[in-house]
């Protein structure tokens, strides 16, 4: 499938924003760390996606009532659903110079079409010394689901199934979607959010 760039300058996908807070002295301590441990740019977005995918737990997948938002404040607990995770990973990244971006997938809630869809949001970088956008998924890997960090074939968590009307978005955003932030911002248990007040369309 066919991306494109909301914006034509790589810069708006270094903006420095509210869910995207990667001057916050933890955000900074931790890019140095994985930096330290990387020795070019795909290692260390490679190091920054699995650290947000294997260390920051999907708050459904923990039964988690907390609801998380800003990049710091996920680094703080440890946990957000993916719309927090592509915060902190887009966080990581810019903190390094490389744009980031976000994306999303129309997905069924549960594991059929009857359950009704939901938004799910991942992340898009700019690889400079490839030229080239790829997609990274966060989420955190379980059973069922493998996302990977790969150059040549995608692998996010979840494959799109036109059968059950799902799609990918094909917009690159410089920013979080409004309909994302808002369902972080306007509830206060974060497994009601999950069922019953995530956005199912952008």
């Amino acid at each position: 499938m066919t991306f494109t760039c909301e914006s034509n300058h790589l810069e708006d996908y270094l903006e420095l924003l509210p869910e995207v807070d990667y001057d916050h002295f933890s955000i900074k301590a931790l890019a140095a760390e994985l930096d330290s441990q990387s020795s070019n740019e795909i290692d260390y977005v490679k190091n920054a996606f699995e650290y947000v995918r294997d260390h920051i737990s999907h708050s459904w997948d923990i039964q988690s009532s907390r609801i998380t938002c800003k990049a710091s404040e996920v680094l703080f607990f440890k946990e957000g659903i993916c719309y927090a995770k592509s915060n902190l990973l887009c966080a990581l990244l810019r903190s390094k110079g490389i744009p980031a971006g976000f994306c999303y997938q129309r997905l069924t809630l549960g594991d059929t079409p009857d359950t009704g869809h939901v938004i799910h949001a991942l992340n898009a970088v700019y690889m400079r010394s490839i030229g080239k956008w790829i997609r990274l998924d966060a989420r955190g890997n379980k059973s069922g689901v493998d996302a990977q960090f790969s150059l040549e074939e995608e692998k996010v968590a979840f494959p799109i199934r036109e059968e059950y009307e799902e799609f990918n978005y094909p917009v690159i955003y410089a920013k979080p979607h409004v309909k994302t932030i808002s369902a972080l911002l306007q509830h206060s248990d974060c497994t009601a959010m999950c069922l019953h007040g995530l956005p199912s369309s952008l």
